[in-house]
């Protein structure tokens, strides 16, 4: 599996139950980066318990990915076949324009690929991500 995000990368997958994957990030902006002259280390992780992705910044929780087991009410179960609902994506205003975002979407199309996932984007912004990635549509759920 492709680790890179379209930027540097060191990663490392775990189990499902807690799967992580730390990422350092170059900024989609160029200036910005410049500007900082570093690249923010990110921390991505699964909380089957909170039922979403998260994305760390120094142990600062600066964005996630809600998702919801769709055969489940509790939906922290989510098991090979089922489908689950990627339902919105938040990154905190003062992140914002780095393209972390869509590195946390990209986690969680991973790990539905790994966890034999059907998603349901009900995301607007997983839904567009989706439209600019076309070899993550095999794991849309068919209607």
């Amino acid at each position: 599996m492709d680790h890179s995000y379209g930027e540097r990368a060191s990663a490392a997958v775990a189990d499902r139950a807690g799967a992580h994957r730390a990422v350092e990030v170059a900024a989609m902006n160029d200036t910005e980066h410049s500007r900082t002259g570093t690249s923010p280390e990110v921390t991505l992780v699964d909380n089957p318990s909170h039922e979403r992705f998260e994305l760390l910044s120094d142990d600062e929780l600066v964005g996630i990915l809600g998702y919801r087991d769709e055969d489940e009410i509790s939906g922290s179960g989510a098991e090979a076949g089922d489908v689950v609902a990627y339902m919105h994506t938040v990154v905190k205003e003062e992140y914002g324009g780095q393209g972390l975002a869509a590195v946390l979407v990209q986690f969680a199309m991973d790990c539905a690929r790994e966890r034999e996932w059907s998603v349901r984007p009900v995301c607007t912004y997983v839904q567009r991500y989706l439209g600019e990635h076309p070899e993550y549509l095999e794991l849309l759920v068919e209607d």
